[in-house]
């Protein structure tokens, strides 16, 4: 493993991302995660984190987080940062204080978030993660085996209850489902209700693992707190960043992030609640986090830059994508430029299309660095 991270680097790579909350990543030891991290550190890349648990366990999460950078000697990163469950709100006091002391004994640690109060994930983040182990065909064993069966259903009712579930069926929304493409926009509450059950936790629970049996769904989650969006979001040291997908227009019921994240900032965030001022909102989506990933001709606007720039109007920008009708695209922006060429204009796309691959900092015989998509 350490072979290949270093020759990843040198293919171009920035840094590690590690996904410990999910199969089969949750099952590897922090020390090994250190061992490969110092490949990356020591070639200037930077350890990239979805944490090991965001709800009851986000404590020991960030903790975790901040070891690896301070003793894989490399910068690292909470990332999409935030707090689920209502058992567990107010802890992002706690997280921030655990960075800014980590920061203050010199360990380079950051965050970024999305900001909307529901996270995005598939149904199995539901499912707990000793019966995932092996992948969907020994889940589905599992899920066959009555005592097994009952095991899983009391954790899955635990989850719905006080982890991603948000107390409430209603709040566990799907966004996509290959196996019935009916179900996107539904919540587990309508779903339980149309297969002729009472909507209680026990049945919602039923349905999940009816769901999980089918292969799964990729879902939305209301269960964050707006108070812990916002003093996340002021955190000097936290990005904005969208952890979206590019979404086929019209299909499915995906996250609205994918459409909106830094337009939501703007308009909400800056302009009507007075969050953050404009100037940090811009930072925090420009040049803090080209500063992070080493992108030092880019992030500002000053001489010798790249000019990748946006323009638009602060009084009219507008996140159109909710989580109800999320395919509406974000208004208020006159251009986008990359590489100083217009590929945005009035609303449309333009022909143009400057974007370059960008490489990381050990890349071998790396060309200069032009532009990113």
């Amino acid at each position: 493993m350490r072979q290949l991270t270093r020759q990843a680097m040198l293919d171009g790579a920035f840094g590690v991302t590690t996904g410990l909350f999910y199969v089969p990543g949750n099952f590897t030891p922090t020390e090994e995660v250190i061992e490969i991290e110092k490949v990356a550190g020591a070639m200037g890349g930077m350890h990239h984190s979805h944490m090991r648990n965001e709800a009851s366990g986000v404590l020991d999460s960030v903790r975790e987080t901040i070891r690896i950078g301070e003793e894989g000697g490399l910068p690292t990163q909470i990332t999409h940062h935030k707090i689920i469950g209502k058992g567990n709100w107010g802890k992002s006091v706690d997280t921030i204080r655990l960075v800014e002391e980590a920061r203050a004994r010199g360990v380079d640690v950051t965050i970024d978030q999305y900001p909307y109060t529901a996270s995005s994930t598939g149904t199995a983040s539901l499912i707990p993660q000793w019966a995932q182990e092996g992948g969907q065909k020994s889940l589905v064993e599992r899920l066959d085996a009555p005592a097994q069966r009952a095991r899983i259903k009391s954790a899955v009712i635990e989850n719905i209850k006080f982890d991603r579930g948000g107390g409430d069926p209603a709040n566990v929304v799907m966004a996509s489902c290959a196996f019935d493409k009916s179900l996107a926009g539904k919540n587990l509450a309508e779903i339980t209700k149309a297969r002729g059950r009472e909507v209680t936790f026990e049945n919602a629970a039923e349905t999940l693992l009816e769901i999980q049996h089918s292969g799964g769904c990729s879902a939305v989650f209301h269960a964050i707190a707006e108070e812990d969006v916002e003093r996340i979001m002021k955190y000097p040291f936290a990005m904005i960043a969208s952890d979206g997908e590019v979404p086929q227009f019209n299909v499915a019921a995906p996250h609205p992030r994918s459409y909106g994240t830094f337009t939501r900032v703007l308009a909400r965030y800056v302009r009507e609640r007075h969050v953050i001022t404009l100037e940090d909102a811009i930072h925090k989506m420009s040049g803090l986090p080209a500063q992070r990933t080493k992108l030092y001709d880019r992030g500002l606007i000053r001489p010798g830059m790249k000019a990748d720039l946006v323009v638009f109007d602060p009084a009219k920008v507008d996140d159109k994508a909710t989580f109800e009708k999320p395919h509406q695209y974000a208004v208020g922006y006159r251009y986008v430029l990359v590489n100083g060429r217009v590929i945005v204009e009035d609303d449309r796309l333009t022909s143009e299309r400057p974007g370059r691959v960008l490489y990381g900092p050990a890349k071998e015989s790396a060309p200069v660095r032009t532009s990113n998509r």
